[in-house]
């Protein structure tokens, strides 16, 4: 068998999945096993992705899969390279992150996957970001420190937030501008995010559905984490709304949030100091500024009344419409791939990717490349789809590195013109790099305190978790610059 060198492009759950799943089906101590190493590439300095910067910090047991890629990095055929981006345009919302050409990755690995994620929000036409219109990934990354170091709410300022999108993110920025400080400060939050939030001004969170309850994007989990925060109230909805329209059949799921929503918030609405509402058929037409830049004055969000066409599913204007004033817009409408991503489909808003392989124009799989998770099928489902779909990755790469296993027909590597400017021509993988050494950018980056690995990572978790300790809480987050400063007086 062929020595099989794999280069993963993304260090989210989804590359980790991928990594876990090769590295234990085929085991060092099997000598069957193909030679097999694994290199994990990554644009943030820290690994894990979503998992680290996308999960809400009162959902700390979400993040116990964390444990099984920690196990997977043990392996000594895995490495990982952090605060490294894969590509020729460079990363403005995170300058100090090294560039690595595709071309290099190319030269030096002879399998390639690309796990990237979807990392850019989708953003409503009618109303473009501005001052008082920001997309909910700022919110998200302000209060997990991503190292894009978004602005700081000015929450003070702020009484009440208008949620575009009834998705579980919507609900997770609602759960914590709703939340006491008091009770978020046992949890994973950067003590300045905690300083700003005890400052909040935010009375009222309203959470916009251009459709109905029925086909409303939330979990009933995060609902009835909704239903019982300690000092906020919902605002009772229509009791007609809350009627199955004639000829539908509810789902569970369904009659379960419809109990949800009759039953209403654990607080009666009035009895405590902050509210919150479910605004279902509604979406918005176009939001104007305050007069002034008094905290005092709103802006003012026109809102379209919707139905649901029972044809198509889908939410249609009414022709009616109402203004909501409020002091800041924060729109939840997915996330899309990165358009300069390698080989990026404009039309799908991720990589040309079928059943886990990358795909020229034509439909054909190119050679030993592969993408997974959120950047070969779009911002859809949870944890446990993104680790069904690693494994089904992984299962296809087995399929192409163990004899006997039953490949698919595909074209080198080079044939994919039109697919990504920057691996035009006739760049193919390496079938016979060297079995154990990066990229030399990578090399020189690791002895200039650039790039981060495991081993590093693993230093500055038990040193968060310590700080965390002494404060009571879970951990305390360093940032970019702290962290670099922490592993070379740490190597030292």
């Amino acid at each position: 068998m062929q020595p099989v060198k794999l280069a993963i492009v993304g260090g989210g759950p989804s590359a980790f999945y991928v990594a876990s799943r090769l590295l234990s089906l085929l085991p060092q101590s099997d000598p069957k096993s193909p030679f097999l190493r694994v290199h994990m590439f990554d644009r943030l300095w820290a690994p894990h992705g979503l998992v680290r910067y996308g999960v809400a910090p009162d959902h700390p047991e979400v993040k116990n899969c964390t444990n099984k890629f920690d196990t997977a990095a043990t392996d000594p055929r895995f490495r990982f390279f952090g605060n490294v981006n894969v590509g020729s345009t460079p990363l403005s919302s995170i300058p100090h992150a090294l560039s690595l050409p595709l071309p290099a990755l190319l030269r030096n690995y002879t399998h390639l996957l690309f796990a990237t994620g979807c990392t850019l929000p989708t953003l409503h036409p009618a109303i473009p970001p501005s001052q008082y219109c920001i997309p909910a990934l700022s919110l998200v990354h302000w209060y997990t420190q991503h190292p894009s170091n978004p602005p700081t709410p000015s929450l003070e300022n702020l009484t009440h937030v208008t949620l575009i999108g009834n998705g579980n993110v919507s609900l997770d920025i609602a759960r914590i501008l709703l939340t006491s400080p008091s009770v978020l400060q046992k949890y994973d939050v950067p003590q300045h995010v905690l300083d700003v939030l005890s400052r909040s001004a935010v009375k009222h969170v309203s959470i916009v559905g251009r459709r109905g309850p029925l086909e409303a994007a939330f979990t009933n989990k995060e609902l009835r984490e909704m239903m019982t925060l300690p000092e906020a109230s919902m605002v009772p909805l229509d009791p007609t709304l809350l009627v199955p329209p004639e000829g539908t059949t509810p789902t569970r799921q369904q009659r379960r949030t419809l109990e949800l929503l009759q039953k209403g918030s654990q607080n009666t609405f009035g009895s405590t100091p902050k509210t919150w509402s479910l605004d279902f058929y509604r979406s918005p037409t176009s939001l104007v500024p305050p007069p002034s830049s008094s905290p005092a004055d709103m802006a003012q969000l026109t809102l379209a009344h919707t139905h649901l066409d029972p044809s198509t599913n889908r939410a249609v204007p009414t022709g009616e419409t109402s203004s909501l004033s409020t002091s800041l817009v924060v729109t939840s409408l997915g996330f899309r791939a990165d358009p300069s991503t390698s080989f990026f489909d404009p039309s799908s808003d991720h990589l040309s990717a079928h059943a886990g392989r990358i795909v020229s124009p034509g439909g054909t799989p190119l050679k030993n490349v592969y993408a997974s998770g959120w950047g070969a099928n779009g911002a859809k489902g949870v944890l446990a789809t993104t680790m069904r779909d690693a494994y089904a990755v992984a299962d296809t790469v087995l399929s192409d590195i163990v004899p006997g296993a039953g490949g698919v027909e595909t074209t080198p590597g080079g044939d994919h013109s039109g697919v990504g400017m920057e691996v035009a021509g006739d760049l193919m993988l390496n079938p016979n790099p060297h079995p154990e050494d990066p990229p030399e950018e990578i090399e020189r980056g690791i002895k200039d305190g650039l790039v981060t690995q495991y081993e590093d990572w693993r230093a500055i978790d038990a040193e968060e978790v310590r700080r965390g300790e002494v404060l009571g809480k879970e951990r305390e987050r360093m940032g970019w610059e702290e962290a670099r400063r922490f592993i070379g007086s740490s190597s030292r």
